[in-house]
C-alpha cells in the first residue's frame, strides 16, 4: 500500500497490501464447500449460500503482514519479500461470525487448537503443501473472527481470498488463512510447516522461536510534500504544515501517538476511534523551516506497549515495528 494511501480510513481494495505463497487458485463459488470436522461431535459440510445464509457481521479491521519493515532492519537481510512499510491496509469485511459455526459443530473436550486450509498450494521447505495455520481454541471462539466472503461491500477478489477468507483481528496477515477450504479441531499443536518452521520469530538461527500472533503498536505518516523521482526524497514548501498518518495495534486500542523532528517529540492529536481493529487516524501541525529535517512517529497502546526506536534483528525479519523516519528537505 502507498503511504499516501494512508489517507483512506479504509483502504481501497487495489491499494490494500497482499501477499501470495503460491497460485491464486481458481474456484467454481457454485462448487464450493468449507468443511468443518475434527474432533467435533457434528462435522459440518457448508456451500457458499449456506454461509451467506446466517447471520452476517461486517468488520473495519487493519492487517498488517508480519514481514513488514524487514528491509529496513539493521544486519543481514533475510532472504523473503523486502517490505519496506507498505505491508499494511484496513478494509471493511462482511462474513459471518466463526464462534457460532464452531458452536454448532460442538468441539470435544480434547479440543485445544483449530487448523485452517486454503485452497493454494505450493513448494516450500522443500516439500508440496498447502498454506495451512492454526489458533488456540479460546482465540477461534472470539465473536469478532470472522469467515469473510465480502471486502469493502463488493465480493472478494481472486487475490484476496475468492470465495471465502479467514479474517483474525488484531493477529499478523498470516493468521488470516485466503481461500479458506477446511477446518479441523485438533487436540495437540499443529505442527505444518507455516505453524512450525515458517512465521516463528526467532534471534538466530539455532533459536526454536515462537509462532507470532498479534500485532504490535506501530504509527505511520502519510510522507509530506512531493517525491523526488526516482529516489523518493520528499521536498516541501517553508511554513505551517500538518502532517497526518495513522496508528494500530493488535494488543490494545493506540493511547497516544508522538510526533518527532529532529528527535524532539510532541504529542500528536488523535482522531476519534473507528472501531476496536480499525487503525486511529492522528495529526500533528509543524511549522517547517528551510533545512534538512527527519520526521518521525511512534505509538503507545493501552496496555503500555510503545514502538522501539530499532527493532532488534531476527532470522525471519518479523514484527519490524521500529520507529518510521522520513527525511524531508524544506525548500
Amino acid at each position: 500500500m502507498p503511504l499516501e494511501a494512508l489517507r483512506y480510513p479504509v483502504t481501497p481494495v487495489g491499494l490494500h497490501y497482499l501477499l501470495i505463497h503460491y497460485d491464486i487458485p481458481f474456484v467454481d463459488p457454485a462448487r464450493f464447500e468449507l468443511s468443518v470436522g475434527g474432533l467435533v461431535a457434528r462435522p459440518l459440510e457448508l456451500s457458499l449460500d449456506d454461509l451467506r445464509a446466517r447471520p452476517a457481521v461486517e468488520l473495519e479491521v487493519t492487517t498488517e503482514c508480519a514481514g513488514n519493515g524487514r528491509a529496513l532492519l539493521p544486519g543481514p537481510r533475510p532472504v523473503s519479500q523486502p517490505w519496506l512499510a507498505e505491508a499494511v491496509g484496513t478494509a471493511a469485511w462482511r462474513g459471518t461470525a466463526l464462534a457460532p459455526l464452531l458452536a454448532e459443530a460442538g468441539p470435544v473436550d480434547s479440543a485445544r487448537e483449530v487448523v485452517f486450509t486454503g485452497l493454494d498450494r505450493g513448494y516450500e521447505g522443500g516439500e508440496e503443501q498447502v498454506f495451512e495455520r492454526s489458533l488456540p481454541l479460546e482465540e477461534a471462539l472470539r465473536d469478532d473472527v470472522l469467515l469473510a466472503y465480502e471486502m469493502n461491500g463488493a465480493p472478494l477478489l481472486p487475490q484476496h481470498g475468492f470465495p471465502l477468507r479467514l479474517v483474525v483481528p488484531g493477529w499478523y496477515g498470516m493468521a488470516h488463512v485466503k481461500w479458506l477450504t477446511r477446518i479441523t479441531v485438533v487436540a495437540e499443536p499443529f505442527t505444518g510447516y507455516q505453524q512450525a518452521h515458517a512465521y516463528r520469530f526467532r534471534r538466530d538461527e539455532d533459536d526454536e522461536g515462537e509462532p507470532l500472533d498479534r500485532i504490535w503498536p506501530r504509527a505511520l505518516m502519510v510522507p509530506p510534500g512531493l517525491p523526488d523521482f526516482p529516489t523518493r526524497e520528499r521536498t516541501l514548501a517553508a511554513g505551517r504544515c500538518r502532517v497526518k498518518g495513522r496508528a494500530w495495534s493488535g494488543h490494545a486500542p493506540i493511547e497516544t501517538v508522538e510526533f518527532g523532528v529532529d528527535g524532539a517529540w510532541a504529542p500528536a492529536e488523535l482522531d476519534a476511534p473507528a472501531g476496536r481493529w480499525a487503525w486511529r487516524g492522528w495529526h500533528a501541525e509543524w511549522e517547517a523551516t528551510p533545512g534538512e529535517h527527519v520526521l518521525s512517529c511512534r505509538a503507545r497502546d493501552e496496555a503500555g506497549n510503545t514502538q522501539p526506536d530499532e527493532a532488534d534483528w531476527n532470522v525471519g525479519g518479523y514484527a519490524n515495528n521500529g520507529v518510521q523516519r522520513v527525511p524531508v528537505r524544506v525548500a
